[in-house]
């Protein structure tokens, strides 16, 4: 995107660095991730203010371990390391780095020595922070001075005598850390001198106009699943080229109770817009067949669900495009990011692709998080009821039913969700958190019914709070909720005899149970 003032990001693969580039954009500063062996010359560029050097799952000492071009330091612009950017810019100025005995992971205090330091203003001498990292720095380099300690790691933050360049061993850009944003805040606009002037008009503005450029008089072709990414797509793109785009909902047999009903009624009778429905369930479920594993799931239901739209798509004129809402967390989880990230798992609409494909890929937000696609559509004019709705994932109920997919067990899965959700509503706490769903479990319990002994599933709810959805806590729901929904989902739903709460944070777990 063109802008004049704006932030570059160095990717050494951190699971964290599209993170970095949230909390800049929400000081209202665009931010743009780049490779971190991008040439030196190109970030030379004056709208670039600053540049922040990423962490990364890599050690310095690791043969082939991502590395600087030396002409980077040449660069007359504030640098910010952070975790393995840290680690370089010790390395590089030639300070010692080290391989520590154990790898340091979760909160630490930090110890500040220099308060007047612009990067720490606001800062009280003590602050909690989160660690995640192997080596650390026993000794500054020359020109460097310490900033503050940790217990485990005698330099945290250092800064050049001279130039701004600071390095901080810790992650800001993570809610576990006190004051995060506060010292990005501090870096972007006190050090680097960043106006916040930019704002989600002017990503629906831009966009808009790459859109048009991009398809030309060419026809898009979208899939429809009544989520809040593929609707606040729809809506972006239809406002680029109207009815050049056609939509299409694929029912794969796996989606939420009565959902073709509702995203049919929705888009095509109430909103007009061009959709057609596909009911696909018999193909999707013959494919899954026998198939337990995750990732194969993953893939199997990506390679299936391009073969529908390009079978659709033949069906139309000019279709070149694919259109997905692929969103930032998706492209990173699946190592599809610029830098060397590593694999936590494949999502449909990226990792999942055929290598080869006869239609080309639309994806105007795979630059934005969750919260920025939903502030995209408010400003569409896309109804609360549907920009606040919960995410599904694309291989829908498939990977919420642990082992084999079956017509029987979605048909369970699918009784139990709705009934959670349906409390949600009725207590009030669904727009207080961000996520929730039902799991079905491979596993059986003994239960009593009445008289009679029982041998059935278990079913786990799932609840998470999040801003950003690369981080999240499992919800502190009512305990009265809980019995309530377990109550009525295990007299209710035929085959379940046992409830159970998941409380497991992201990370160390996903969202999601694969």
């Amino acid at each position: 995107m063109e802008t004049q003032n704006k932030i570059a990001i160095l990717d050494f693969g951190s699971q964290y660095t599209k993170l970095i580039a949230r909390r800049i954009r929400e000081l209202s500063i665009y931010s743009e991730i780049l490779p971190y062996n991008t040439d030196p010359a190109d970030l030379a560029d004056p709208s670039i203010k600053g540049v922040i050097l990423s962490g990364g799952p890599r050690s310095v000492f690791d043969k082939g371990a991502p590395a600087l071009d030396q002409k980077f330091w040449e660069i007359d612009k504030p640098i910010l390391g952070i975790c393995y950017g840290l680690q370089l810019m010790c390395r590089d100025f030639n300070g010692e780095v080290v391989s520590a005995d154990d790898r340091e992971y979760g909160p630490a205090n930090l110890q500040l020595d220099h308060h007047n330091s612009p990067l720490f203003k606001g800062f009280e001498a003590k602050t909690r922070v989160w660690m995640s990292h192997g080596d650390r720095l026993d000794k500054a380099p020359a020109d460097f001075h310490i900033l503050g300690t940790s217990e485990n790691a005698p330099i945290t933050a250092m800064a050049h005598n001279q130039r701004p360049l600071y390095g901080i061993q810790f992650h800001p850009e993570v809610s576990h850390s006190e004051n995060g944003l506060t010292l990005i805040k501090n870096f972007v606009t006190d050090i680097c001198g960043c106006a916040q002037d930019w704002l989600m008009k002017d990503y629906i503005e831009a966009a808009v106009e790459e859109i048009r450029e991009q398809v030309g008089d060419d026809h898009v072709l979208l899939g429809l699943s009544g989520g809040v990414d593929s609707s606040v797509a729809a809506a972006l793109i239809h406002k680029a080229i109207g009815d050049q785009l056609t939509c299409v909902f694929v029912d794969h047999g796996m989606m939420r109770k009565d959902e073709r009903k509702q995203v049919v009624h929705t888009f095509k009778d109430q909103f007009g817009i061009h959709l057609i429905p596909v009911d696909a369930s018999d193909l999707f479920l013959g494919r899954l067949a026998g198939v337990d594993d995750p990732e194969q799931k993953r893939k199997i239901i990506g390679r299936t669900f391009v073969e529908v739209f390009e079978s659709e798509s033949k069906k139309l004129n000019n279709v070149t495009y694919l259109a997905q809402g692929t969103l930032y967390p998706d492209v990173i989880e699946s190592a599809v990011a610029v830098g060397p990230a590593q694999t936590i798992k494949s999502h449909h609409n990226v990792g999942g692709l055929p290598e080869k494909m006869h239609l080309k890929l639309l994806e105007p937000l795979r630059d934005l998080f969750k919260d920025e696609v939903r502030q995209v559509g408010r400003l569409l004019g896309l109804p609360e009821v549907m920009v606040e709705r919960h995410p599904f994932p694309g291989p829908g109920l498939a990977v919420r039913i642990l082992g084999e997919i079956t017509r029987e067990g979605v048909a369970v899965l699918q009784e139990a969700d709705a009934i959670f959700i349906d409390m949600l509503h009725q207590w009030g706490l669904y727009n207080e958190v961000s996520q929730a769903f039902a799991v079905l479990l491979p596993v059986r319990t003994v239960g009593i019914m009445g008289d009679e002994r029982t041998y059935e599933q278990v079913c786990a709810i799932r609840s998470v709070s999040t801003t950003d959805f690369m981080t999240a806590d499992w919800s502190r729901l009512p305990y009265d909720f809980l019995g309530e929904v377990s109550s009525r989902i295990v007299n209710e739903v035929k085959g379940i005899n046992r409830v159970v709460f998941d409380i497991t944070s992201k990370p160390p777990g996903t969202i999601e149970w694969e």
